[in-house]
């Protein structure tokens, strides 16, 4: 019996992220539009789809009309079977639920979906452990479980699953979320395929026996700031514990500014660390890992974009991590998911990660 794939794409997906906003949700996706955002969704959807179709050419697809699935499969080949067509407007997570819906109940071995963690939880809330999931990243958020390290990597991991469903099998993956102070909080369990390697892990909280190491790494971090020099500040817990050491507020899921000890600006979009940057040419760029993912940049950080990298320079960029994450990591490696494999070429390959204070180790940075 032929595998059949279902395709649904959440196409507001991830345009709050270079916009310095946390999610697509809801008032949000006003304020992305506002604020000059982009779609991002239809480009990795068209990634990993490519690529699907290139590795399984004859594998029937499952979908909906426009934005949400055929807009997407581009080019001659396709074996489409058009389930139902979205209305006008902005879709909805009630639309996503819908589309879900109608693959399942029509019998699909796969839902392929395209977005982030919310898009995730409207996925399985319909799909529950009854049909695997694989996800497609390109919110802003991608904390759960069961994405794939990329979009090209998702196209691939789908070919192999559709192959033979039975002897690849699934596995658990969790569903998380972050709460408004960026602690994960588990919304559900899905089944996604069984192959080692090409999903990320769901996000981990850092152990409290690295609290002493951190709060040390952060003074020591902020002692050695130099007058004159542009720091951006990724988000996330480690981070904090610069803005903590220079009597700084932090913005746990943004990027701060600091010259000469100073906040320049919070939670700064991408436009803005850019003009800072035209400002301020010298500058260093301080990022932390997600922790059981490794991402580096890619996941709640894409106002840190490529042009960003590029404005700081790849050898202006300190890592922090505590120890617990470094050992948890399998593999051994950071990733790197920007969209654009040349401009971040240069940070690839093996480099110092700070993990205390006068402590570091060494570890390869890959693109996803």
């Amino acid at each position: 019996m032929t595998s059949r794939v279902g395709v649904v794409v959440n196409p507001i997906a991830g345009m709050g992220g270079r916009v310095g906003l946390h999610g697509t949700d809801g008032p949000a996706l006003d304020a992305a539009v506002h604020r000059g955002a982009d779609a991002v969704a239809p480009h990795r959807a068209r990634r990993a789809l490519n690529r699907l179709h290139a590795l399984a050419p004859e594998l029937p697809i499952l979908t909906v009309g426009g934005p949400m699935g055929t807009d997407h499969l581009t080019g001659p080949g396709w074996t489409v079977e058009t389930l139902s067509r979205n209305g006008p407007g902005p879709t909805t997570a009630a639309d996503t639920r819908d589309a879900v819906q109608a693959m399942v109940t029509a019998g699909v071995d796969l839902v392929l979906f395209v977005g982030g963690d919310g898009t995730a939880r409207d996925v399985v809330d319909v799909a529950g452990i009854g049909v695997p999931v694989l996800g497609v990243p390109s919110g802003v958020k991608m904390h759960s479980g069961v994405f794939a390290t990329g979009p090209e990597v998702a196209g691939e991991t789908a070919a192999r699953f559709a192959a033979d469903p039975a002897r690849t099998g699934v596995a658990e993956a969790e569903v998380v979320d972050l709460s408004e102070g960026g602690s994960p909080r588990m919304l559900g369990i899905a089944r996604v395929p069984n192959i080692g390697g090409s999903l990320q892990r769901a996000k981990a909280v850092t152990a409290r026996t690295d609290d002493a190491d951190l709060v040390a790494l952060g003074r020591e971090v902020a002692g050695e700031m130099d007058l004159g020099t542009l720091y951006l500040l990724g988000p996330g817990t480690t981070v904090a514990h610069v803005n903590t050491a220079l009597g700084l507020a932090a913005s746990p899921l943004g990027v701060d500014v600091v010259l000469n000890g100073q906040l320049l600006a919070a939670d700064a979009s991408e436009t803005e660390l850019l003009a800072l940057l035209r400002r301020h040419p010298v500058a260093k760029l301080v990022l932390g890992v997600v922790g059981g993912q490794g991402f580096l940049l890619g996941r709640g950080n894409q106002q840190i974009s490529a042009a960003v990298l590029d404005a700081v320079g790849t050898d202006d960029v300190e890592i922090l991590a505590a120890n617990g994450k470094v050992a948890a990591l399998s593999p051994p490696v950071l990733r790197v998911d920007v969209g654009d494999e040349h401009a971040t070429a240069p940070i690839t390959g093996y480099r110092k990660v700070r993990t205390g204070r006068g402590r570091s180790t060494v570890l390869r940075i890959v693109t996803s």
